[in-house]
C-alpha cells in the first residue's frame, strides 16, 4: 500500500472496485455470448461464489483491483457497504450457473438467455455505475423491515 492510497474500513469496498469487477464481467459475459461456452460462464460462476461467500476484496476481480488497478488511481474518496454488492454477487452467480448448466446441458437458449440477463445487469453497473443487485438488496431489506 502506498501513502496514497487509503485501506477500506472494515465492511467496506472502495466504490470503484465493484464497478471495476462489473467491467470485467461484461467482458467475460459478452465472450460467453459470442462463443457459447458453458465452461467460461461456470469460471464466471466461480468468480461471483467466491464474491458472495468471501466478500468482494477476496473475489479474484477484487483481488486484481487491489494489486493492478487501485494503485494506480488516486486515493479512494467513497466507500460503500460490501453487502449490497455481495449479494449481487450472489444473483450473478445464479444467473451463471442456469446459463452453464443450459449451455452444457444442449439447452443453449437457456444459457443466452440467462447470460443476456446477467450481462445487461453487469454493463449497467460497468458504464452507469447502476448496480442492480445492489438494488434489490436494498429494496429487500426495507420490505424487511415494514414487515417486521
Amino acid at each position: 500500500m502506498t501513502e496514497t492510497q487509503v485501506t477500506p474500513p472494515a465492511g467496506r469496498v472502495d466504490v470503484r472496485g465493484p464497478r471495476f469487477g462489473a467491467t470485467v464481467t461484461t467482458v467475460v459475459l459478452l465472450v460467453v455470448l459470442a462463443t457459447g461456452s458453458g465452461w467460461l460462464l461456470a469460471a464466471q460462476a466461480v468468480v461471483f461464489a467466491a464474491g458472495a461467500a468471501g466478500g468482494l476484496r477476496r473475489a479474484p476481480y477484487g483481488l486484481l483491483f487491489a494489486r493492478l488497478v487501485r494503485p494506480r488511481l488516486g486515493p479512494a474518496t467513497a466507500f460503500e457497504d460490501e453487502a449490497p454488492p455481495r449479494f449481487a454477487q450472489g444473483v450473478g452467480l445464479l444467473f451463471a450457473v442456469v446459463g452453464a448448466v443450459g449451455y452444457l446441458a444442449g439447452v443453449p437458449a437457456l444459457g443466452v438467455a440467462a447470460t443476456a440477463l446477467a450481462l445487461a445487469a453487469a454493463f449497467l453497473n460497468a458504464a452507469f455505475g447502476f448496480c442492480l443487485g445492489c438494488e434489490m438488496y436494498l429494496l429487500l431489506v426495507r420490505v424487511r423491515r415494514r414487515s417486521a
